[in-house]
């Protein structure tokens, strides 16, 4: 049940900014067995072994905000780029009064959006009059998460993009376990034989809506596209022949690895992993401290199982840590023979 996955946390807890360094956070590790262990993010070099493949998320994170007005009524509606579509882009739009398909809205420029169709759970299919990329140029800001309570500044343009994010701008919220990783750590675990991989996930809906169903397993999750290069799906499937550990940097990760059949290419996946899963590609997980009632803390519950990352969560509630994006990080091993 839904409830299963509450916990309390001070408001004082949640970050609103990021550490004064990339690498600047605690590091909470919940081990195979035995108790958890306070380190520093750094420390994730002692946690790597030779010969771990690495496999992080490199989704650029989309100025997918923007402001409009209604043309017909002059109301403000917050527009939130999703994912393009045939046709035009899908978006979430927050209004005081329900937006209608037909519509159209003005951008501060003048620029004419015309709501296409109503989805259904705020999502809605606009036609654009120009390019997504031009206008988040012109208009757009970083989405945020609302609990930060502020605006993006400058600081975020730079922190809430991982270092080694490539190729478009895609993702509505950035994949934030890869937060903490600086290009000098990332030296560092090469050297030590480290093997780091990519793959692609655009974040969208499907990661961060809320559940709504006491039941959680009446929940749906909105499909995301991904990609797996071929380098990355052989490296996989290298290890796992060789017996050699992969480590996913973040939940979306874990959703592309368990969702690609081994093999390279693009996909489209909604799979919502939740206690019970058995997974057949991840060993060890780096990971945010996650919402409670999310499926982001769903999925780290089942991987590491679900008492013991409550109870892990509580300890790191006593010891001061701070949650969420910009919050501290979690290495997370399976323990042996899944679900203890």
């Amino acid at each position: 049940m839904l409830a299963d996955y509450h916990f309390e946390l001070p408001e004082e807890q949640i970050a609103r900014r990021p550490a004064a360094t990339r690498d600047g956070s605690r590091l909470l590790h919940l081990p195979i067995r035995g108790p958890v262990a306070h380190r520093r993010f750094p420390d994730v070099e002692a946690l790597l072994r030779p010969g771990d493949v690495l496999v992080v998320n490199d989704s650029r994170v989309l100025r997918a905000r923007m402001e409009a007005r209604k043309v017909d009524t002059g109301g403000r509606v917050e527009i939130l780029l999703v994912e393009p579509a045939p046709g035009g882009w899908i978006a979430l739009l927050g209004a005081s009064k329900k937006v209608r398909g037909g519509q159209v809205l003005s951008l501060p420029g003048g620029e004419a959006v015309t709501v296409q169709d109503d989805l259904g759970e705020g999502l809605y299919l606009l036609r654009l009059p120009e390019s997504a990329e031009t206008l988040t140029g012109r208009y757009g800001s970083l989405p945020l998460p609302p609990y930060l309570g502020r605006p993006p500044d400058e600081a975020d343009e730079e922190r809430y993009q991982t270092v080694y994010a490539e190729g478009p701008e895609r993702s509505v919220a950035a994949p934030t376990a890869g937060l903490h990783f600086t290009s000098g750590l990332l030296a560092r675990l090469e050297a030590i034989g480290v093997e780091r991989r990519a793959v692609t996930l655009h974040v969208g809906p499907g990661t961060f809506l809320p559940v709504r169903t006491e039941d959680e397993s009446q929940h749906v999750m909105h499909a995301e596209r991904y990609s797996v290069p071929p380098a990355t799906a052989e490296a996989v499937r290298r290890a796992r022949a060789e017996r050699r550990r992969v480590v996913a940097v973040g939940t979306t990760a874990v959703r592309v690895l368990e969702s690609f059949e081994g093999q390279a290419g693009e996909g489209s996946t909604r799979l919502f992993i939740r206690p019970g899963f058995e997974f057949r590609w991840v060993d060890a997980l780096v990971t945010n401290f996650h919402l409670p009632r999310s499926t982001l803390l769903m999925l780290v519950a089942a991987f590491g199982g679900r008492e013991r990352v409550l109870s892990a969560y509580a300890e790191a509630v006593r010891e001061g840590y701070r949650f969420y994006s910009y919050g501290d990080a979690m290495f997370v091993e399976r323990p042996e023979g899944g679900q203890p």
